[in-house]
């Protein structure tokens, strides 16, 4: 099995849900999120029109990010989903740098204000810290919540189909725009997408080859390459310049 998954960017509403869902099931640290909403803008005739790219770690099938780790931190395990071993993560970043979808991030001994500085711990931090730990000085990134997969295969449930066995983001997205399976298997709701809806990879020039492949009806799709301006940098406003706009109009009248 090599777990992969779809997402379809005309259904995406921009909710923010499964930013959410992966923030409460991995208790995430405060500035840290595994996965991101991208808003892309094109305009045509005066008319814009925002494109939402929700993206996470790619689970690639050529992984950078393991081919640099000096402590085999980072390793891919046989179902294709990379993983991070913080025991062994000595901080060196190298996978940080050499991962082309930048989406990796490094956990600051130095930075670690919490949820809100100065305060006593919330509750979900202190949670947190008892049932998902987080290591200062490595790094991490979405593992397709891997031990609700394996989970889910000693209890005999199908990942992408039973909820308990699904990563979060899928669970919780309301448009059903993220869709996950086995990319083995040919009859899996996966792989009849990327065939049958002609789906493609963000950046495949990079070699990486990604387990997560994108659906839109308007671009990218025909000649299997992701369009130029579908950026999936960590640096990247969250916030398209038309929300921009609204805010500054707002602030003047103010």
């Amino acid at each position: 099995m090599k777990w992969g998954m779809v997402i379809n960017v005309s259904k995406c509403m921009r909710c923010h849900g499964c930013v959410a869902a992966c923030r409460i099931e991995h208790f995430l640290p405060f500035g840290v999120a595994w996965v991101k909403l991208i808003a892309s803008e094109t305009e045509e005739n005066g008319v814009v029109d925002v494109t939402t790219y929700p993206v996470r770690c790619n689970q690639c099938k050529e992984a950078s990010c393991v081919d640099v780790c000096p402590t085999e931190a980072t390793t891919q395990r046989e179902d294709g989903i990379v993983t991070i071993d913080s025991e062994k993560c000595i901080g060196c970043r190298y996978c940080v740098i050499a991962c082309p979808y930048q989406n990796r991030t490094f956990l600051s001994k130095d930075r670690d204000r919490g949820y809100f500085a100065g305060h006593e711990k919330t509750r979900f931090e202190k949670m947190g810290e008892k049932l998902y730990p987080h290591q200062r000085g490595t790094t991490e990134k979405c593992n397709f919540c891997h031990e609700k997969i394996d989970f889910g295969l000693k209890n005999n449930l199908k990942p992408g189909i039973d909820r308990d066995a699904t990563p979060a983001c899928v669970n919780t997205c309301q448009a059903k725009a993220l869709v996950f399976g086995d990319l083995d298997d040919p009859e899996s709701d996966v792989s009849l997408l990327i065939k049958n809806h002609k789906a493609y990879q963000l950046n495949p020039e990079f070699g990486n080859d990604p387990s997560v492949y994108y659906i839109d009806p308007g671009i990218g799709g025909h000649d299997n390459k992701a369009p130029d301006h579908a950026q999936t940098g960590s640096h990247m406003p969250g916030q398209s310049t038309v929300e921009k706009r609204v805010r500054e109009l707002f602030k003047s009248k103010n």
